[in-house]
């Protein structure tokens, strides 16, 4: 009996070391099923949470299933032959596919029978706001046949993907005030830091930037994180703002572990949070476009825009690559000053792709205005050629792929054009850098994107530089455009016409869609409203845009023509005769346009302090118009005066004579009542235009994030 309880006990031995065998392998088993529920990151781009793969039952339906947010499937890989006859995507919370469910609309937000799909990536969002909590399972269903092509399952207790709290930022004893309310972490590479506050006092040279980083406390090892606008300078002052920021290049949220508002000159944080490591983010709509350049060295310039160069002998060669649109253009050069960045007397380059042809233009700023001739001479941005220089700049490559410009050129470091700067290799340069839109004649226009602190490049470093990140856009977020104003008023046969800043893209360039040079005029306090005028009645404008010729800034006389956009006097002779003057303008006995409407300057600026590049944060115009402060030279103002007849357009246009695109439209009608009715009816027939288009787009954001 021993000898048998010796043997039981060896065997139960035995058996419970099996079973802790059997347990242990279920452990993993159930460890492999639990990290296939919940994607990580390094299985890949980052998805949402995972569901599952589709059950394929009939025509080659298959596929995997993710929860990007609340409400909608992302479905990767999805095949489905398309010869069922009345077939869609099918949802419901009984217990297996069924008749009893809804169908879920197609990646266009249709609910059209489906056809062929070969290894597609899209998503499903289901309707009527339900959410995916709220359904046990997704099919692929026959509603004819009532037949189950392939379904997925929805786990019990399943939590989709949503925006997280991550904290809040408090100052840091003997640092700058730094505060804000919560942060929420809204997708895999997005942060919005509500109610944020940054005094802007740091210390020495006050380099604070957003921060990122891995390791258990902010250090200075790691990454800076673009602003709300893009740029990687030192932030600015904020007082109580909710900005959104996004993650540089291929970042996501799951590759750092704090976020920090701090100082790398200093090397001290003033105000942090750490990040979870297991957040159920929805995946980011951001598109992440690697880019890679052909030269040692890289400056990345903005989130959108980079620098590269080589130094080979008495050469330096530069490639500039830019996420812009195609009538946009790129600018890099050499500071007008030996101390810090300036654009006055700077040399610059300016490329852009037109059509299937690249330009890397030589250009020399002697006044921050257009190009214009001021007693003859051409001031202003202008291309050195014109102003008797050399085109110093060899083109040397161009394309353009996923929106992205990259052209490169080559220079002697010391030119042969005396208006040329020389690239100097023994110490850091000053230099700047902007983005804008071309005009109809490629020529740059007032740029949009552009930096306000001091940026400085070592082109002749020991060893090579590069902090470059891969290109990312989004779906564009447009804000709504400032109201249209309209001067629609019999009584009224005065205007008062002064110049003031452009507004941004929700200013003159929304409301006209013409590209901007940073003024334009103010009629009776609005920005580039319309006019409605009769004609047989007198009217009058009272002009202060500027009357001293040598100005090649501020000296505006008013026109009016048959042609939008103004700037009469830069026009060749040959587009000058192809535009009827109606107004402001006389004819020399040669032939020669001279201005007869230029009265002293009145004009609005932005307060001291105030950046440009935030205009299109002011919701409407009158918001806008608060903050500006005028001076008004003294004099009386010139005083141009007509009468139009029967034989005037009815569309004219108020313009400069010297700068294009300041003015906008003046409709000239037989009877105010008659146009008041068709008015009413073009921008009624407008607004509801536009709601359509909006409801449209928003079925394709998803569809365009995953391309």
């Amino acid at each position: 009996m021993e000898g048998m309880r010796f043997c039981y006990g060896s065997a139960s031995v035995r058996w419970r070391g099996t079973m802790r065998i059997l347990a242990s392998v279920l452990l993993v088993v159930v460890a492999v099923l639990d990290n296939a529920a919940t994607q990580k990151p390094e299985d890949g781009p980052y998805r949402g949470k995972y569901i599952g793969k589709f059950n394929s039952y009939h025509h080659q339906a298959s596929g995997d299933v993710y929860a990007v947010d609340e409400y909608t499937f992302l479905l990767t890989g999805f095949n489905y032959d398309g010869n069922g006859i009345d077939t869609f995507f099918w949802s419901g919370a009984s217990n297996r596919p069924g008749p009893q469910g809804f169908i879920v609309p197609d990646e266009y937000g249709k609910t059209n029978i489906l056809e062929r799909y070969f290894n597609k990536d899209f998503t499903l969002r289901l309707p009527d706001n339900k959410k995916i909590t709220e359904v046990k399972w997704l099919a692929v269903y026959d509603l004819n046949s009532q037949n189950n092509f392939a379904d997925v399952y929805i786990p019990e207790d399943f939590e989709p993907p949503v925006p997280q709290k991550a904290g809040s930022l408090t100052a840091i004893a003997g640092g700058p005030m730094v505060s804000s309310d919560t942060i929420d972490i809204l997708d895999s590479k997005t942060i919005r830091i509500t109610d944020f506050s940054y005094d802007g006092k740091a210390g020495g040279q006050g380099a604070v930037h957003f921060w990122v980083g891995v390791g258990p406390s902010p250090s200075s090892k790691g990454s800076k994180v673009p602003d709300e606008m893009g740029y990687l300078d030192p932030i600015r002052a904020y007082d109580r703002e909710t900005i959104t920021l996004e993650l540089p290049g291929d970042m996501t949220i799951f590759d750092i572990d704090w976020f920090s508002v701090y100082d790398v000159e200093a090397r001290r944080d003033y105000g942090s949070i750490l990040i979870s490591d297991d957040l159920n983010v929805p995946p980011s709509l951001v598109r992440v476009t690697p880019h890679t350049e052909s030269l040692p060295n890289c400056r990345q310039l903005h989130k959108d825009y980079r620098v590269s160069w080589e130094v080979f002998g008495p050469q330096i060669t530069i490639q500039l690559a830019g996420n812009v649109q195609q009538d946009e253009y790129m600018s890099f050069g050499l500071s007008g000053s030996d101390s810090r960045s300036q654009m006055l007397g700077a040399d610059v380059v300016v490329a852009f792709i037109d059509g299937h042809r690249g330009y890397a233009v030589d250009y020399n700023i002697t006044s921050l205005a257009p190009c214009v001739q001021v007693l003859g001479q051409n001031k202003g941005v202008c291309r050195d050629d014109v102003v008797g220089g050399l085109d110093s700049y060899q083109l040397h490559t161009y394309s353009r792929e996923n929106d992205i410009n990259t052209i490169t050129f080559r220079r002697t470091l010391i030119s042969s054009d005396s208006g040329d700067k020389e690239f100097l290799l023994d110490r850091p340069m000053y230099v700047i850098w902007a983005m804008g839109r071309l005009d109809s004649n490629n020529e740059p226009t007032y740029h949009d994107v552009y930096p306000k602190r001091n940026v400085q490049i070592h082109f002749n470093t020991s060893e090579p530089v590069n902090d470059c990140f891969s290109f990312t856009s989004r779906e564009a977020n447009l804000k709504d455009v400032w109201e249209r104003q309209q001067i629609f008023d019999r009584s009224v046969r005065a205007f008062t016409a002064t110049l003031g800043p452009a507004g941004g893209k929700r200013g003159y360039q929304g409301i006209t869609g013409h590209v901007s040079n940073g003024l334009a005029w103010y009629i009776n306090g609005f920005l580039v409203p319309e006019l409605w005028l009769r004609r047989g009645l007198t009217y009058s404008f009272l002009v202060r845009g500027g009357n001293n010729p040598h100005s090649s800034e501020f000296y505006h006389p008013l026109v009016i023509t048959d042609e939008p956009h103004g700037g009469y006097d830069r026009l060749s002779d040959a587009r000058q005769s192809e535009i009827r003057v109606l107004a402001g303008v006389e004819f020399t006995r040669r032939g020669r346009p001279k201005p007869i409407a230029a009265g002293p300057l009145c004009l609005a600026r932005h307060p001291e302090g105030q950046d440009r590049r935030l205009d299109d944060n002011f919701a409407t115009f009158k918001k806008f118009n608060r903050t500006l402060k005028w001076t008004c030279d003294s004099g009386d103002p010139a005083v141009l005066e007509i009468t139009p007849n029967t034989s005037w357009p009815d569309v004219v246009y108020y313009n400069s004579f010297t700068h294009a695109n300041m003015g906008w439209k003046i409709h000239i009608v037989d009877s105010y009542s008659q146009s008041a009715r068709s008015h009413a009816s073009a921008y009624s027939s407008f607004n509801h235009s536009i709601r359509l288009l909006l409801i449209a787009s928003s079925f394709v954001v998803w569809t365009w994030a995953l391309k």
